[in-house]
């Protein structure tokens, strides 16, 4: 028996600390506001917390939110954990997509963060979630119907529906 490898036989050689890699695992999530914090989809911060934990301990999450988001939203975003960045956008449905994707990538790039988690059903993530991938980190798609993109799902290592409870 060698300090990292048990070896069963001449069988199976594995490394012990794989076994218990998943809770060291750093784990960064990123929110796209506007596409997800909707009436319509009741999406709980809450629950996408303890979704993303069950791949490691979280590091950071940031919801990324434009100048019209209320008081009461970005509180609401603070008191779950959260961190929100309000993006100032010149026209009311400019989208925060290219705010979030820098963040998301700047993660890929870190030997801090071992997991990426893109909530979103925004097929405009996919480029982040196979560079990602492309940099050895686990990826991770949360979204919800109607309208998750397929190619975003199929991208991604693991696949959460915030639809389904």
């Amino acid at each position: 028996m060698h300090n990292r490898y048990w070896v069963l036989g001449d069988v199976l050689t594995f490394n012990i600390r794989d076994l218990f890699r998943s809770s060291k695992r750093n784990v960064a999530i990123f929110i796209d506001g506007p596409n997800m914090i909707r009436k319509e989809f009741n999406i709980d911060l809450k629950e996408v917390r303890e979704r993303a934990q069950k791949y490691g301990r979280i590091v950071f999450g940031k919801v990324f939110l434009n100048q019209f988001a209320s008081e009461k939203l970005i509180e609401a975003v603070v008191s779950q954990g959260f961190e929100p960045l309000v993006t100032l956008a010149v026209e009311k449905d400019q989208d925060i997509d290219v705010h979030m994707a820098a963040e998301a990538m700047e993660a890929a790039y870190s030997s801090n963060i071992d997991v990426i988690v893109i909530v979103s059903r925004d097929t405009d993530f996919l480029p982040v979630v196979q560079k990602a991938k492309k940099k050895g980190k686990i990826t991770i798609v949360m979204g919800s119907e109607p309208g998750f993109s397929m190619a975003l799902r199929n991208a991604a290592d693991h696949v959460e529906d915030l639809t389904k409870k």
